[in-house]
C-alpha cells in the first residue's frame, strides 16, 4: 500500500506566504501626512534689503551658494503642503 504521509506536509512556501500576510497586518497606514515645516513670509521691503546686501557680496562668496540651497528648501517645503 502507498503512504500517504507525504500528502499532509504543507509545501516549503506556505510558511512564508503566512509571514508576508502577517507582516502586511503591522504596517501602518498609508494616508499619514508628511510633517512640512513652516514657511517663513517675508514683506517686499525684507525682499528687496535681502537682495541689496546679497549683490554686496564679494564674487564667489559662499553665502550666495548657501542662499541658493535654501531657496530650493523653501521651494521643496512650501509644495510638502
Amino acid at each position: 500500500m502507498k503512504s500517504n504521509a507525504g500528502c499532509w506536509t504543507p509545501p516549503a512556501v506556505a510558511p512564508l506566504i503566512v509571514m508576508l500576510l502577517l507582516s502586511g497586518c503591522a504596517m501602518g497606514s498609508s494616508d499619514a501626512q508628511a510633517i512640512c515645516p513652516p514657511v517663513v513670509q517675508y514683506s517686499t521691503a525684507d525682499q528687496m534689503r535681502a537682495a541689496a546686501e546679497v549683490e554686496a557680496l564679494p564674487d564667489g562668496s559662499v553665502v550666495v551658494q548657501m542662499l541658493s540651497d535654501c531657496a530650493v528648501l523653501r521651494d521643496q517645503a512650501g509644495t510638502c503642503r
